[in-house]
């Protein structure tokens, strides 16, 4: 590897770490907001504004999920939905030049402290296992047992994943149970562990709601209004996930069927649980090192 080569692989990680201390220090703001009767627009508009002060872009939209939803919840424009006595999940990322942290944490209004004590266990446990040379199953395993000990399910259709420039899921995907054939972690691996525990079956399904969209391929399409936000989505948001509010347009909602169409945009509809269950969630990234690894977001 050239100086060159050495100089721009050390500045990757030193944007990984300045994104995590973005991130842990949004996330704790954050989540000191989420109380009942505040809304949700509130603390997503919160947090992706103060990601921005602090020198960083948003990786995707603030995710809030609420009891059955794992995942992909994020308030629409004019969303006056309030906190109430719920299980409350907020997925945050940041990116600095693309290069990306992670992290999540869920904030128990429901009176279940147990089911969120499992998740963040779980992480905890998985980190302690995460080295050069360990398979990803065997992060899978911690992770499935320390939540089984609480009396709880891993949601298994779920997993965490690698992080790279502009992209926020890439291989290896971190399972959250035990899998017989995994993947081994090299140093230098940038991966997100994100452990989520529920009462319920332990596999989430896809709900109706959709407000966050990512770029799936280059194209072009002939509606006027589409174009704009096709050419807004290129150049701000690239290929991470952004939110149907982000846009300028002032109804985006037909550009962006067209843009699904055209295999242009995909979505990410909500992912839940069955109704009357609950699911909690933690999240770190880490880097991967000789003799472990380095968490970027506490």
């Amino acid at each position: 590897m050239s100086s060159t080569e050495v100089d721009l692989e050390a500045e990757k990680y030193e944007k990984h770490r300045e994104a995590g201390e973005i991130l842990a220090q949004v996330r704790a703001e954050a989540a000191d907001r989420v109380e009942v009767g505040t809304s949700h627009l509130s603390v997503a508009e919160y947090a992706e504004e103060r990601i921005r002060e602090l020198g960083g872009e948003p990786a995707f939209p603030v995710n809030i999920s609420v009891d059955e939803e794992a995942a992909h919840a994020t308030p629409s424009t004019d969303d006056d939905t309030e906190f109430g006595e719920e299980m409350v999940n907020l997925d945050v990322g940041v990116h600095v030049d693309g290069w990306i942290a992670d992290t999540a944490i869920t904030v128990d209004l429901s009176g279940n402290p147990e089911l969120a004590e499992a998740s963040e266990a779980a992480l905890e446990a998985a980190i302690d296992v995460v080295g050069p040379g360990v398979e990803t199953g065997e992060i899978g395993a911690a992770i499935e047992e320390t939540i089984d000990g609480y009396g709880y399910n891993p949601v298994v259709n779920l997993t965490g994943h690698g992080l790279d420039q502009y992209e926020q899921h890439v291989a290896p995907n971190i399972p959250n149970r035990e899998v017989s054939q995994g993947v081994e972690l090299e140093v230098g691996d940038v991966v997100a562990i994100e452990p989520f525990a529920t009462d319920g079956t332990g596999k989430v399904n896809e709900g109706h709601d959709e407000q966050i969209y990512a770029l799936e391929r280059e194209g072009s399409v002939r509606d006027r209004s589409a174009r704009k936000v096709l050419e807004q989505i290129t150049e701000e948001f690239k290929t991470l996930p952004f939110a149907t509010r982000w846009l300028d347009a002032a109804r985006p909602e037909m550009a962006l069927r067209r843009l699904k169409m055209n295999d242009i945009l995909h979505g990410y509809p909500v992912l839940k649980e069955d109704d009357g269950y609950l699911v909690s969630q933690k999240e770190h990234t880490v880097i991967v090192t000789e003799d472990g690894c380095e968490v970027t977001t506490e």
